[in-house]
């Protein structure tokens, strides 16, 4: 089928009803997460291919979460399917107010290259879960894990309820010219500003996970140490190819050469004295992402990195001091292993620096400074992030995880992901014993007119 015939199919199946079923929805469910187990290792070896991700690397960041995400809409579908009965006014008695989730219909799931599966199969079973069907396309910047998606879903599913697209930018652009019920779009700010566009076209609601330049704040209070193995961890893990990896560091200028030995010092703890040789470390995806990077790399301030193989694709897990904002490497999202440092003097000075820059999808802050901690969380602006560590937020299914202006639109993870997949209907049931006259003409103020105004204080 080609892809306007797979969305009529789809159409036409959401119509017949079978996905409303919670029984229907929790078996899909089950298929994925056993799909998933099956080919664990197939998984692992394509993550390989495309990105050089280790096995541990693959299941801790991918798989494992994929499978935490299918378990709680396992566990919770039926419990979020439910109508919700709500307060009814006086004015509509007798009656049953209620809200009542509704899937979308069909939808269009398409995923980013840096983690291909965790971030296709996510939103996927949140979808399923919803009780919709969906399209699903992977990228092309990572080929066998697209491939091998593909199969998994083809294995599970039949094509009129959920299926994939594979190919490139012809084929993303055959898919926003079809109208779809719901997009959800996990990429760059500059494809999402394009996909909004199309979807603006049909007034189809969309999710937009995008990027941004998240900062990571180390003020003089912070426990050096722990922060610098928290940040190389979170910095470096897929080299660096991470949406809500810190893309910079903004450290107090009384502690930065303490924590620039501390960052280096666990750059060699976790990866060695030549990062290129480590078999856990993976690789730049692609040889125009792996040149943009060495462009932004400025030699003189190297305190450690700057190492490159064009061969493999590598580059060494990077730092960067005495960075200014006017540096290349300041101007973009990042998206690699480089890590620059930029130094405050007095913390209040970042409420006025951060508000002048677009809003970014993740903010970290190490600091003792509990008081300091609140208002932070507070006045600084962001997706979402953590206090004293890094990436961790998104890695649960209690919490939404999403972006907020250029950063992005929407969020999903557990109960945040199924209701962005789901319209929440709100549903009068009126009883027929009794029906108060007051609202039809010809209106009688005098008979009814305080007991309007009673009704409606």
């Amino acid at each position: 089928m080609n892809i306007h015939e797979i969305v009529e199919a789809q159409r036409k199946f959401f119509h017949t009803g079978a996905t409303l079923p919670v029984s229907f929805r929790t078996e899909m469910l089950r298929r994925l997460r056993d799909a998933v187990d099956r080919t664990e290792a197939e998984i692992g070896r394509a993550l390989a291919s495309d990105l050089g991700k280790s096995g541990y690397e693959s299941f801790m960041c991918e798989t494992g979460l994929v499978r935490t995400e299918i378990t709680y809409m396992l566990r919770n579908a039926a419990r979020l399917a439910k109508e919700h009965t709500v307060h009814t006014p006086l004015a509509q008695f007798a009656a049953r107010s209620y809200r009542k989730p509704s899937p979308y219909g069909n939808t269009l799931i398409m995923s980013p290259w840096n983690y291909p599966v965790l971030l296709t199969l996510d939103p996927l079973a949140d979808a399923i879960a919803a009780g919709n069907t969906a399209v699903v396309k992977p990228s092309a910047y990572a080929p066998a894990t697209s491939a091998l998606l593909g199969k998994l879903i083809e294995s599970c599913f039949p094509p009129e309820y959920v299926a994939v697209v594979t190919g490139g930018r012809q084929e993303n652009a055959a898919l926003l010219e079809e109208k779809f019920d719901f997009v959800f779009f996990t990429g760059s700010q500059a494809v999402g500003r394009e996909v909004l566009r199309h979807t603006a076209e049909h007034l189809t609601p969309a999710v937009l996970e995008l990027g941004g330049k998240s900062p990571c704040i180390v003020d003089e209070t912070a426990m050096l140490p722990l922060a610098a193995r928290r940040i190389v961890f979170g910095k470096y893990l897929n080299c660096g190819q991470t949406c809500v990896a810190p893309d910079y560091i903004l450290c107090h200028s009384s502690v930065k050469e303490q924590l620039v030995a501390a960052l280096c010092r666990e750059v060699r703890r976790q990866y060695g004295e030549n990062p290129l040789q480590n078999p856990d470390y993976g690789r730049i995806v692609n040889e125009k992402h792996f040149q943009r990077l060495l462009g932004l790399i400025d030699q003189n301030k190297v305190v450690i990195g700057g190492q490159s193989s064009q061969t493999t694709l590598q580059i060494a897990p990077t730092i960067l001091d005495h960075v200014t904002n006017s540096d290349p490497v300041m101007q973009e999202e990042i998206f690699g292993p480089i890590l620059p440092i930029v130094t405050f003097d007095r913390f209040e000075e970042l409420y006025e620096t951060l508000a002048c820059q677009p809003k970014p999808l993740a903010l970290y802050l190490f600091s003792g400074n509990r008081a300091r901690v609140r208002e932070a969380m507070s006045r600084f602006r962001f997706g979402g992030g953590c206090v004293n560590d890094v990436v961790i937020h998104l890695a649960t299914s209690d919490m939404g995880f999403g972006g907020v202006g250029e950063s992005g639109m929407g969020a999903y993870h557990g109960k945040t992901g199924f209701d962005a997949f789901s319209h929440s209907k709100s549903i009068v049931d009126k009883m027929t014993w009794m029906d108060l006259p007051m609202r039809y003409q010809p209106y009688q103020k005098k008979r009814y007119g305080t007991l309007l105004r009673l009704f409606l204080r």
